[in-house]
């Protein structure tokens, strides 16, 4: 291992990590009081997919690579479903404080974004770095599993730039964040499944 194994690490956690800066923003816009407590665990998720899904993905060809083959093509579809689910759920959510707020009630309080839809949020974004396993299956278990971690921790520092800059924009957004975040994650889910089939 050298620095340019470090620095090709480095640009691949940044390419993998767009997904979760994307809905790191959304879920920053969602909740804007955010303490910094909760971005760290929430960029903490998202970074522990990064890490294990290479990993996942370098076992599987190191064992089955039939077997994953076949599971990739099922990827695009599993993202879009994840990602349509989680951020239909947040565009209700925000409609429905937007009716609040219009009829004169208070709208409904507290964050939508619960354990559950934080780990199905870290699956949808990270499900494609299961294919990077292939791009390491000439590594060994030291190098893979180093490769991971860097994709891990920039996944980490890029997710806590995106919960501060969506916490900031949300609090200047109101109800329109939850909105305007599950949009965001709807598109993602779009994104990945138009890149998943032409790819």
């Amino acid at each position: 291992m050298d620095v340019l194994f470090f620095l090709n690490a480095a640009l691949l956690g940044v390419g993998l990590a767009m997904d979760a800066f994307s809905v790191s923003l959304a879920d920053g816009l969602g909740e804007p009081g955010m303490s910094g407590r909760r971005m760290c665990l929430i960029a903490g998720v998202f970074a522990l997919f990064q890490y294990a899904m290479p990993v996942i993905g370098w076992v599987f060809v190191r064992t089955a690579e039939n077997a994953f083959s076949r599971f990739g093509a099922l990827v695009p579809w599993i993202a879009l479903f994840l990602l349509l689910f989680i951020g239909g759920k947040m565009l209700i959510e925000g409609l429905a404080a937007r009716r609040a707020l219009r009829a004169g009630a208070e709208p409904p309080s507290g964050s939508g974004l619960t354990g559950r839809v934080l780990v199905l949020q870290g699956v949808a974004t990270s499900i494609d770095a299961l294919s990077v396993g292939f791009t390491l299956a000439d590594r060994n278990a030291i190098e893979a599993n180093a490769a991971a971690l860097v994709i891990g921790a920039v996944t980490f520092a890029v997710c806590v730039a995106g919960l501060c800059l969506g916490r900031k924009v949300g609090t200047r957004l109101s109800w329109g964040a939850s909105v305007l975040g599950g949009c965001i994650l709807i598109c993602i889910g779009i994104e990945i499944f138009v890149k998943g089939l032409l790819g």
